[in-house]
């Protein structure tokens, strides 16, 4: 993979290869402009201006790239995307203005994910020039935390276990300077049993464990950041089919965004007093499996009757929930943010594309949305409805971790994880789906980052 820090330069007038941006509205007069021959190229290649319409046209000795958007005054981020991804290796420059957001696309579209190629294409980059230096980095930051995503998404579970997971949180550590805890074992399993119960059947090699990381200055406002980290899911007992268990390396999607937010933070020095919790777990299957019918004590003390052990993830994050409400220092949170891989209820409900946002605060709930319309990482809001707590009766305990009906699956899931959380703490719950099943320009069929640049948006505007 190239080296993404170089993909974008300040433009010093340095020669490069022109870009032109055209939309429809603008095509007639861009085309006064051109020359006979680069006319007739225009019209070689069909070109119309409709979205990533690509055509090559002579440029005295050399070319020029001409590429259709849908807006040319408001680029969004993925416009260029198709550009990084089909033009040679070179240098360029877009013509009659800045790229603007299309920077960050820029950047992804040269992702791939090359790892376990025996022979990886091997390809030059494609640079960028920019008149706005102040922006590169920001963009560049931003590319880097879903990179990070789509990397640890995208690896094996063989390779991106609970230990891995602690290798990532032992990085940002050292790179920071952030406080790091890690509970396993036979204190796991006092301190948060439920953790314990879902990973103890993977055994030593993928133990279960509690990851924490603490950063910032305590007298900033605390914010706790909670990913789920199940590195694969079986179903437990609740076995899944085999074509359900091809993607389960992307489990621990969640946690990859909370890693992924926790270094945008820090590497911003955003004044908070940063906490990043990630349960991570293997939901395997062995002979001491939990099972249909247990009763599981919590950290919060509320006993969960098993309903489904495929529904493990609201466990494990009912743990860490409550681990971030108690704070530390003698002050509990005023935001926290959790992201999990959760239910497939919220990817019927609103796709592979959309996050599934829950809130607790409709102010919260709105910045949310707003930052990641305004970023190109759009969220969808779903309600955590009073009426459906009922769902959630155990005879025989506190909460059932499974939906006695079919209906509203990924509000039940939400629901049960409010449970684990102090009612007056502010709360958003991101269900993600952390995957693209087709590939789109900037934005390869794998691991992704859905959300995390909504919530780092909102967080960065919140507290900047």
């Amino acid at each position: 993979m190239s080296d993404k820090n170089a993909l974008i330069q300040p433009d010093r007038g340095q020669k490069a290869v022109s870009l032109h941006l055209v939309d429809k509205d603008g095509l007639e007069k861009f085309l006064t402009g051109l020359s006979v021959p680069q006319r007739a190229a225009i019209a070689a290649n069909r070109f119309t201006a409709a979205a990533n319409d690509l055509a090559v046209i002579p440029d005295g000795d050399g070319w020029a790239a001409v590429l259709g958007v849908a807006n040319a005054a408001a680029l969004s981020t993925w416009c260029m995307a198709k550009l990084a991804e089909k033009l040679p290796a070179g240098t360029y420059r877009r013509v009659g203005g800045e790229p603007g957001p299309a920077v960050l696309g820029w950047i992804l579209g040269q992702y791939s994910f090359d790892r376990y190629l025996s022979e990886p294409e091997e390809e030059g980059p494609r640079i960028l020039l920019s008149g706005e230096p102040a922006t590169i980095d920001a963009f560049t930051a931003e590319a880097e935390a879903v990179m990070l995503v789509r990397d640890l998404v995208n690896t094996p579970a063989e390779d991106m276990g609970p230990g891995q997971l602690e290798a990532e949180a032992e990085a940002l550590h050292k790179a920071y300077r952030a406080e790091i805890r890690v509970t396993r074992g036979d204190m796991l399993e006092r301190e948060f049993p439920m953790v314990h119960a879902v990973g103890r059947a993977a055994g030593r090699s993928h133990a279960p464990r509690l990851i924490e990381l603490e950063w910032g200055d305590p007298s900033h406002p605390r914010v706790a950041i909670v990913g789920k980290g199940v590195c694969f899911d079986s179903g437990g007992l609740d076995v899944k089919p085999s074509a359900g268990m091809l993607l389960m390396k992307k489990d621990m999607g969640g946690a990859a965004h909370a890693l992924a937010l926790a270094r945008l933070v820090m590497a911003a020095n955003l004044p908070v007093r940063l906490h990043v919790l990630i349960p991570a777990v293997e939901n395997a299957i062995s002979g001491n499996s939990f099972r249909p019918g247990d009763v599981l004590r919590s950290r919060a003390g509320i006993s969960v009757e098993i309903g489904n052990t495929d529904a493990e993830g609201r466990l494990i994050l009912g743990d860490a929930l409550t681990r971030a409400g108690e704070g530390a220092d003698g002050t509990r949170p005023e935001l926290v943010i959790d992201f999990a891989t959760l239910t497939g209820a919220a990817r019927v409900a609103v796709g592979p594309d959309l996050p599934a946002l829950f809130a607790r605060d409709d102010a919260t709930a709105e910045a949310l949305l707003a930052a990641g319309r305004a970023a190109d990482d759009p969220c969808w809001r779903l309600p955590l409805h009073e009426g459906y707590r009922e769902y959630l009766k155990s005879e025989v305990a506190d909460i059932n971790n499974a939906g006695s009906s079919g209906f509203a699956g990924a509000s039940t899931a939400a629901l049960f994880l409010d449970r684990f959380l102090p009612a007056d703490i502010d709360w958003a719950h991101f269900d993600t789906f952390a995957w693209r099943p087709a590939a789109r320009p900037g934005r390869p069929k794998g691991g992704e980052a859905l959300g995390l640049r909504a919530a780092w948006h909102m967080l960065r505007g919140r507290y900047a």
